[in-house]
């Protein structure tokens, strides 16, 4: 009997043995670049448990600002960066031997949202009251300040986020994981932000909404899934594997209502009410934020190109076949 249950216990702690292996093996590390249910096919596949359906352990980190992502794909504290992809390209154009790829394109519009202290008519905003205005716009370089400046300069505006007497003037000293806290202290005119922190300003009386930067800017690759060329050599299946697990969620997200969204995302946003969950999801379901088929385009890539060059960041073109592929997608 003792023979018996001793190896009883054996057959238990080699199936246990087997099974953290196997979990670990399976393991990945995703880092986000901010909280945002603009990310929302992303949670719902983790919600729902899509990438566990693939047999993958998801970790999911929060790093906020793209350049902070990117560290930690380079340090391989992530295996996975979702951030915009001029991220990429920085990284590519500084001489890094082990860049990052892009493999899918989660959103396909600009997620942030020009906030106001005074209020505006949504459907009618004059942008000739940026002239002059104290405006956060986010991190130099990054995408948010990037759009943001794409998107008055082809309004015919001057801007800089250096010269301070041009006639728009973008301020990019607020570090992006703070902006919302700044501007609700008092700083600033104007904020874009991303979502909840648009609606929940408005919901506190801090600030309006004036401006969807996606929706004047129109489509463009703003955030995609990247790994290090080393970690896609090596890792195929489980590229492959996250790719599925996600599309579910992208699936999801295009076929559900507003509220279905909501009710499944809820637990990733444990401080936000349901009903601003489900105001920010149909707001961007309504500009048609998020990708049906997180296809990374030649034009969209290009029209990326042009917003660099705008925003005078580009140093040097990087072909699009150099920093993104679609393989996985299949």
């Amino acid at each position: 009997m003792n023979k018996r249950f001793a190896l009883f216990n054996t057959l238990m702690f080699c199936i246990m043995m087997l099974t953290s292996c196997s979990n670990k093996s399976n393991k990945i590390v995703v880092a986000e670049v901010t909280r945002s249910i603009f990310y929302a096919p992303l949670y719902v596949s983790l919600n729902e448990g899509y990438f566990k359906q693939e047999g993958l352990n998801i970790e999911l980190i929060t790093t906020p600002g793209a350049d902070k992502t990117m560290s930690a794909l380079l340090s391989k504290d992530a295996q996975i960066g979702l951030m915009g992809p001029e991220a990429s390209i920085y990284v590519y154009n500084n001489g890094q031997k082990d860049y990052a790829i892009n493999f899918a394109q989660l959103t396909q519009k600009d997620g942030s949202f020009l906030v106001s202290r005074k209020y505006y008519d949504y459907e009618n905003f004059d942008f000739d009251n940026l002239i002059n205005a104290n405006i956060i716009g986010g991190r130099k370089g990054g995408m948010p300040e990037m759009i943001f400046e794409y998107v008055l300069k082809n309004k015919g505006y001057e801007v800089s986020h250096e010269d301070e007497n041009a006639q728009i003037y973008i301020r990019t000293d607020v570090n992006f994981d703070v902006m919302a806290g700044a501007f609700a202290s008092g700083n600033g005119d104007f904020v874009t932000l991303f979502e909840p922190s648009a609606t929940k300003m408005e919901e506190i009386k801090e600030g309006y909404i004036v401006a969807s930067l996606g929706q004047h800017c129109g489509n463009i690759p703003y955030t995609c899934f990247s790994s290090l060329k080393s970690y896609l050599n090596d890792n195929e299946e489980k590229i492959k594997s996250f790719v599925k697990g996600l599309k579910k969620g992208v699936d999801f997200v295009h076929q559900k209502t507003a509220k279905e969204i909501a009710l499944t995302i809820q637990n990733s946003f444990p401080s936000t009410e349901l009903s601003t969950i489900e105001k920010v999801v149909e707001r961007y379901k309504s500009i048609d934020a998020y990708s049906s088929t997180l296809f990374f385009s030649k034009e969209g890539y290009d029209k990326l190109l042009d917003v660099l060059k705008m925003a005078n960041e580009l140093k040097c073109e990087v072909e699009y076949e150099k920093i993104v592929t679609n393989k996985y997608l299949s």
